[in-house]
């Protein structure tokens, strides 16, 4: 039985290396803006295929931490 993890449960940073772990289990790249610049880039996460260098998700960045460990786990191998 999987539990999902409240985002209330860890800290920020804690939720980001869970976020990236859970990219790279699949495959991805967790990138994340440093900060949000504009309109069109958020602040928060975009996915990223290393073999193709292409945005798999979250092209603006606008993908949370909890949002990226979901999309993840969805693409178990």
């Amino acid at each position: 039985m999987e539990t999902k993890i409240s985002v209330d449960d860890v800290s920020d940073s804690a939720l980001e290396g869970r976020a990236r772990r859970a990219a790279k289990r699949v495959g991805f790249i967790a990138k994340k803006s440093r900060y949000a610049r504009s309109k069109t880039i958020v602040g928060g996460f975009c996915l990223v295929d290393p073999e193709t260098n292409l945005v798999v998700a979250g092209a603006r960045f606008d993908f949370t931490a909890q949002q990226v460990i979901d999309f993840c786990a969805e693409r178990k191998p």
